[in-house]
């Protein structure tokens, strides 16, 4: 197994381990604030990290208006994205939710080939089918084969977690946009998104 693999099993493992730690002891915390707080304690790990590491003033050297823009958007969507999946959790099951949110793909790939000219091959379309049909069988339950669409349809939770994979496919997208044509260092990026986030987030908390 390749390292890359491994890390990715390792990082599924620990998010669905803190998903329900949020589900059982800060659901009941408004999105808002706990997408803050989360943020600054973020900001109090990785600042030091990052003021050692990179010069202040190669931080926010050359990005320019258009590369602000994209930050800002990108930025907007995180916060979105992440405080309507922090809504539907508090309101629907883990099992269910996370799920849901995270069908991303199905929204990159339209993206990507109407902003960024890429070109889909058939494992590309296959691979997103997959994990979308995954999404479905494990919501479906004895009856009808439309039931698990019935019932998001009809679940709060569901589509709130549905709109969060939908802004977190404009994210990814800003994000892929600022590693190939902005010139921002992927730690640089972190930091900015740390501070622009708890600021969008904060006056409402």
């Amino acid at each position: 197994m390749s390292t890359g693999f491994l890390s990715a099993v390792a990082a599924a493992l620990l998010l669905g381990g803190y998903l329900v730690a949020v589900k059982q002891y800060f659901s009941h915390y408004p999105p808002t604030v706990f997408v803050s707080l989360t943020h600054i304690i973020g900001l109090v790990w990785y600042f030091p990290v990052i003021a050692v590491t990179t010069p202040i003033r190669d931080i926010v050297s050359g990005i320019g208006v258009r590369g602000a823009v994209i930050l800002a958007g990108t930025a907007g969507c995180t916060a979105l994205a992440l405080f309507v999946f922090y809504k539907g959790l508090a309101l629907g099951e883990v099992s269910y939710v996370a799920p849901i949110s995270k069908i991303v793909p199905v929204f990159v790939l339209p993206l990507e080939v109407v902003f960024l000219d890429q070109q889909l091959s058939a494992i590309h379309v296959i691979g997103v089918g997959v994990a979308t049909g995954a999404v479905y069988v494990a919501n479906y339950r004895r009856g009808s084969l439309l039931d698990p669409l019935r019932r998001l349809r009809q679940s709060k939770a569901a589509l709130l977690a549905l709109a969060s994979a939908a802004a977190f496919g404009v994210v990814d997208v800003g994000k892929r946009t600022r590693m190939q044509e902005l010139n921002i260092s992927p730690d640089s990026f972190v930091l900015i998104m740390l501070i622009l986030v708890l600021t969008l987030l904060a006056p409402a908390a």
